[in-house]
C-alpha cells in the first residue's frame, strides 16, 4: 500500500462511484487490486473476496462508504465503538460501510502469504451508526489553504543549511469517475502535500527549529487529512443535490444498474 495513497481512500472513492452508478463493481474492485493486490474481508466466521463482500452488502442496502483518516488524538471520521476506533487509529485509516440500521468498519492490513502473494486483508468490525462530524469540501479546502500559508511562513522562518528539495511526483488524485471537479482538485493537492509531509526531515536543524517545523507540519497534516476525507465524501453530497443527475465535469452519467450484472 502506497504511504501517500491510503487503500481505504481508494475503496471509498471507487465504492461510492459504483454505488452512484458511475462504474461497475468489477471495475471498482479491479482498481483496488491494481493499487494493492488481491483483497479479502476477514470476519469472525470466514474470509470473503472483497468483490463478493461488496455485492452482498449491496443486497443488504449498502448506501455509502465513508473514509476515516485518524491519528493519535484526532479520531477523524470515527464514531466508535472503541475496538474499531483503536484498530483504525493503529492503521491510520479505515472505511465505514453504511447500511440500514447499522454500520460496518473495515480496517486494512498487509496480507502476505509466502514469497509471492501480497494483498490487503480488511478486518470487518461493528462501527457506530452516527455520522461523523466532518467539514464540507468548501470549508476543508479553505482550511487547507490557510494551513499551507501558515506552514510556509513557519518553515521559511526556520534557518537551516540549504539542501536539495525532494522530488515530488504528480500523484494520481485517487478519485473515481463521477466526482465533482472541485473534489478532484482538492484530492490532487492533498496527494502532493502528503508526499511532502512524508519526506520532510530535520537534518541540520536545532531543537528549537525542529519544534517550529514539527508544529507547522502537524497542523498541515491535520488539514490535509480533513481535506482528503472531504474530497472523498463529495460524491455522497452530490448524490443528494438537485444537480446530481447532471453529467459532472470530467465524469460520466450514472449507468443503469442492469449495465453491471455483477454486484449491481
Amino acid at each position: 500500500m502506497h504511504p501517500d495513497s491510503p487503500i481505504s481512500a481508494t475503496l471509498v472513492a471507487w465504492g461510492n462511484a459504483w454505488l452512484a452508478g458511475h462504474v461497475g463493481l468489477d471495475e471498482a474492485v479491479d482498481r483496488l487490486e491494481r493499487a494493492a493486490g488481491p483483497q479479502v474481508v476477514s470476519s469472525e466466521v470466514t474470509d470473503t473476496p472483497l468483490r463478493r463482500f461488496l455485492a452482498d452488502l449491496r443486497v443488504e442496502g449498502l448506501s455509502a462508504l465513508r473514509l476515516a483518516l485518524p491519528a493519535a488524538g484526532d479520531p477523524l471520521g470515527l464514531t466508535g465503538p472503541p475496538p474499531f476506533n483503536m484498530a483504525a487509529v493503529d492503521a491510520g485509516q479505515a472505511a465505514t460501510a453504511v447500511l440500514p440500521g447499522r454500520s460496518l468498519g473495515l480496517v486494512p492490513s498487509l496480507d502476505r502469504r509466502g514469497s509471492s502473494y501480497s494483498g490487503v486483508r480488511w478486518t470487518s468490525m461493528e462501527a457506530g451508526t452516527a455520522a461523523p462530524d466532518l467539514p464540507g469540501l468548501t470549508d476543508a479546502e479553505h482550511a487547507l489553504t490557510m494551513a499551507m500559508r501558515s506552514a510556509t511562513d513557519a518553515l521559511l522562518s526556520v534557518e537551516g543549511p540549504a539542501k536539495a528539495q525532494p522530488s515530488i511526483s504528480t500523484t494520481d488524485d485517487g478519485l473515481a469517475p463521477g466526482y465533482p471537479a472541485r473534489a478532484h482538485r482538492v484530492a490532487a493537492l492533498t496527494a502532493r502535500l502528503a508526499s511532502v509531509l512524508r519526506v520532510a526531515d530535520e537534518r541540520g536543524l536545532t531543537s528549537g527549529q525542529i519544534a517550529v517545523r514539527d508544529e507547522a507540519l502537524r497542523d498541515l497534516d491535520r488539514a490535509v487529512r480533513r481535506a482528503r476525507v472531504a474530497a472523498h465524501h463529495a460524491i455522497i453530497e452530490a448524490r443528494h443535490s438537485p444537480d446530481s443527475l447532471r453529467t459532472p465535469p470530467g465524469g460520466s452519467r450514472p449507468r443503469p444498474d442492469n449495465a453491471h450484472p455483477r454486484g449491481a
